[in-house]
């Protein structure tokens, strides 16, 4: 678990995301869903029991 937390704390800000980067699998991640919409997975770091994250396929820009 130590080296996924120190290939996320690696990752650059900006154009390319840690998120991105957990989605090509380039940081390993337990993925619990996958579909063409969004992935769900475990957070690395969990600060519950239980702490599953769950993000778009593709980016959203801006909200609101």
């Amino acid at each position: 678990m130590a080296d996924e937390v120190e290939l996320a704390n690696k990752a650059e800000a900006g154009g390319d995301t840690i998120f991105g980067k957990i989605m090509r699998k380039e940081i390993p991640a337990k993925f619990v869903y996958e579909d063409d919409q969004c992935v769900a997975f475990h957070d690395v770091n969990p600060q519950a029991p239980t702490l599953i994250l769950v993000i778009p396929q593709k980016p959203i820009e801006q909200l609101g």
